[in-house]
């Protein structure tokens, strides 16, 4: 389907790859992996054709067609939602505008009735008769309603674009699919349709993805990125990991004889198989049980960083109250109103909404940073709140070091707090010269693990996390997960992240513009109750 031959990328002497041959074949979903940095977008855009490899070259099977999901978000503003999604499949959309062409024509001839019989029946060849109604019901499953099918992109806020450039680039069943991010933006719901698409999409898809959920559900291969090169593995995101990690562990243990590793990794496919055997991929795509292999898996060079919550003092029974809450945007849009929650010690709590905004809206309200339009809350006594907000520039206007930056939160005395602060960045990666740049020219990841270090140092028993996964890499999200699922105070958070949010959160609570609901519950019990469904399609109407 696809190879890649003799592939190089260098950036002065950086070297990214280094004469990478590999090739994706039919059927599969590769997903990309690889520590920040590594190279995945460059390698993804290198196969869309937007950027040429230092040396080496790409091959696409010869009558194949490639659609690959737009990041220019600005792109088709000038053109209408429906008519975008058709672009998608770029051969058929330029026979339709021949097609529309001469019958627009004033002077419409002979010749021009021959040839659009012609060009018309190479359409329909194509399926393009029914192209539109197709495009509709795409879009449909990705939460864009009838009405807006003919306004012109450029009219829809940020996260209808995602989701209708998501469209275009999964019309007319493209024989290679590439995507960036999927996810980003989607909610549970919107995740798990797409999901359930590309588990049962015959050709081959080629994707990056810092959602684990999602790379297990989909993927029927991981290609990791490392040591310059890409190498493929049979299985999901979870058996890469799981193995690699046991590959670290049998490196070490010198002592431990051939037989007993041997053992050891046999009971590993076993465990694994039996729960791949249960997924809704496995009967839907290609199983891969026969195919798993650990013998070539390698321990990876990547690190994880030491995220460690621990809380200053335990707090009390009261944690939070809160009454009558609302709260709307400037243009009056309800995001949410009537919430009533009674927070309890050790609560691990998912905030959940269609709409992004409410979460954002109800932690800054809870912050301290916004005010409400209606009701009130109370913190217990007891509580000291560390906050992760979503937007964290603010925190990062100083032309100062890292470890300055950090030793604003210091409680520490002046003569240990240097090697005090460094001990907290060096958990999260920034150790040696790395914590004396300027916080001024870090990377989005890099923010947001200076962010976790300062909440590290603030040692909360009540920690406000607002989509805390955003820019992080694979191994800071798995890190991070562990680290809140042993946390013994309380979370209120929001992710997009599905295996976060089913992991840590024991509670459910869902803002809508009609109230809330609120649910001692796991994600997935929560989107699968019949009755909350119901719930839901009520509070949102």
């Amino acid at each position: 389907m696809l190879s890649v031959s003799n592939l190089s990328v260098q950036y002065g002497k950086r070297i990214l790859f280094d004469e990478v041959n590999t090739s994706f074949t039919q059927g599969n979903c590769y997903g990309i992996i690889g520590a920040n940095g590594s190279g995945k977008s460059t390698f993804l855009k290198i196969i869309a054709g937007d950027i040429d490899p230092t040396s080496g070259h790409v091959s696409l099977e010869k009558g194949k067609r490639m659609s690959v999901l737009s990041q220019d978000h600005f792109a088709f503003d000038e053109h209408p939602v429906l008519e975008t999604v058709l672009m998608g499949n770029k051969p058929l959309f330029k026979l339709k505008s021949e097609l529309d062409a001469i019958y627009a024509k004033p002077d419409f001839s002979e010749e021009d009735g021959v040839k659009a019989g012609e060009l018309g029946a190479d359409f329909e060849e194509m399926g393009g008769w029914n192209a539109e109604s197709n495009a509709a019901t795409l879009l449909s499953s990705l939460g864009i309603k009838d009405d807006s099918h003919y306004t012109l992109m450029k009219d829809l806020d940020g996260k209808a674009k995602v989701r209708v450039l998501l469209a275009q680039a999964l019309f007319g069943n493209p024989d290679l699919l590439i995507m960036d991010e999927p996810t980003n933006d989607l909610d549970f719901d919107t995740i798990g349709w797409l999901e359930n698409f590309l588990a049962n999409y015959n050709n081959t898809v080629i994707v990056v993805s810092h959602d684990r959920h999602f790379l297990d559900a989909v993927c029927t291969h991981v290609s990791d990125i490392d040591f310059g090169k890409i190498n493929h593995f049979s299985g999901n995101y979870s058996f890469w990991y799981e193995s690699s990690q046991l590959a670290a562990r049998q490196r070490s243990q010198q002592n431990k004889k051939a037989e007993d590793k041997k053992k050891e990794l046999e009971e590993f496919i076993r465990r694994f198989s039996a729960n791949v055997a249960k997924s809704k991929q496995a009967t839907s795509r290609k199983k891969m049980i026969d195919k798993l292999n650990v013998d070539e898996i390698k321990p990876s060079s990547r690190r994880y960083p030491a995220i460690i919550y621990t809380q200053e003092r335990e707090a009390g029974d009261q944690i939070l109250n809160i009454e009558n809450l609302a709260s709307a945007t400037d243009d009056g849009t309800v995001l949410f109103k009537d919430c009533h929650i009674n927070l309890s010690k050790g609560d691990k709590v998912a905030i959940i909404s269609k709409d992004s905004r409410a979460a954002t809206a109800f932690y800054e309200i809870l912050s301290g940073n916004a005010k409400a339009d209606a009701g009130k809350f109370d913190w217990g006594i007891t509580t000291t709140q560390a906050y992760l907000p979503l937007e964290n520039a603010e925190f990062f206007n100083q032309d100062i070091s890292l470890v300055d930056w950090l030793r604003q939160w210091s409680k520490t005395d002046e003569e240990r707090e240097e090697v005090f602060v460094r001990g907290f960045l060096g958990k999260m990666l920034f150790s040696g010269e790395e914590a004396l740049k300027s916080c001024k020219v870090l990377s989005g990841g890099e923010k947001v693990r200076c962010m976790l270090s300062r909440m590290m140092m603030i040692r909360g028993n009540v920690l406000l996390l607002d989509e805390p996964t955003n820019h992080l890499d694979l191994e800071s999200i798995q890190a991070f997960n562990i680290a809140l699922k042993s946390f013994k105070g309380t979370v209120l958070f929001s992710t997009h992240d599905h295996e976060f949010a089913q992991t840590v959160a024991n509670r459910i609570i869902e803002l809508t513009p009609n109230g809330i609901i609120d649910r001692y519950t796991t994600l997935d019990e929560y989107l699968a109750d019949k009755k909350v469904k119901e719930l839901r399609q009520t509070m949102y109407k």
